[in-house]
């Protein structure tokens, strides 16, 4: 897509870019130094994961497996979890907190947690605006640059600002996003302590994993924002010179 060969785009960009690859870094090197580490019971994720659900009485709850590496999530549609070999086999620190996680996710869904409710709402609108949206907005500007009478040109900029209201709903799933997996962050920590599953110099290791996903998450919101913004600033440059 031309946007990558226009330095406005480097420039509104590159933060957002370098905090995502700093993000991917992160998560690397806290999930490969952590999953070598065993915790101190000596718990498999899978062995972990049904004493978390049935300490928050979710024992209903499926659980599977996925062979995408860093793939565990909670899928509230089927109420099953799903877990990566590494995680699910592993008697490791980062297992425990992997799986605490995406239990955390379990119970924000049996406590109807707003965040996640609207989150989960928002995925049709987020995975269209996603696909659609950016190839509306260059759809507009090309259509803009080759139409000659007002009225054509005027439908081609339409197009285009419908385009950006689109992936306005992608930016709009990543910024909610951000609460729900802050909160069963908290909750991963929380209930891994309270039900005795860790000892407390296993804590930062717990953290160091934990955050280090979250951060992924905030990358994710920092370059959608930044692109959005390059969209409008595009098309405000566009009309200008019209």
């Amino acid at each position: 897509m031309f946007m990558f060969w226009d330095p406005m785009y480097l420039i509104i960009s590159l933060p957002a870019i370098i905090l995502v690859f700093w993000a991917q870094w992160r998560v690397k090197s806290a999930y490969g130094k952590w999953l070598r580490i065993r915790n101190a019971r000596g718990l498999t994720g899978l062995q972990a994961a049904r004493m978390l659900l049935n300490y928050n009485n979710l024992g209903h709850i499926s659980i599977e497996g996925t062979r995408q590496l860093l793939g565990d999530h909670y899928d509230p549609r089927t109420q099953t979890i799903r877990f990566s070999p590494d995680v699910a086999d592993s008697p490791s620190v980062a297992s425990l907190a992997i799986v605490a996680h995406e239990i955390g996710h379990v119970a924000q869904d049996a406590e109807s947690y707003v965040p996640l409710k609207a989150r989960n709402v928002i995925v049709p609108v987020a995975q269209i605006g996603s696909n659609l949206g950016p190839i509306l907005v260059i759809l507009g500007l090309v259509l803009a640059a080759y139409l000659r009478t007002p009225a054509s040109r005027e439908f081609a900029y339409q197009v285009a600002w419908f385009g950006v209201l689109l992936f306005g709903g992608a930016l709009a799933f990543t910024l909610i996003t951000l609460p729900v997996e802050f909160n069963a962050s908290a909750r991963a920590r929380a209930m891994l302590t309270d039900a005795g599953l860790i000892y407390a110099d296993e804590m930062p290791g717990v953290r160091a994993v934990l955050d280090a996903a979250a951060l992924t998450y905030v990358a994710a919101a920092a370059q959608a924002l930044s692109q959005l913004l390059y969209y409008i600033m595009l098309l405000g440059g566009f009309r200008r010179r019209d």
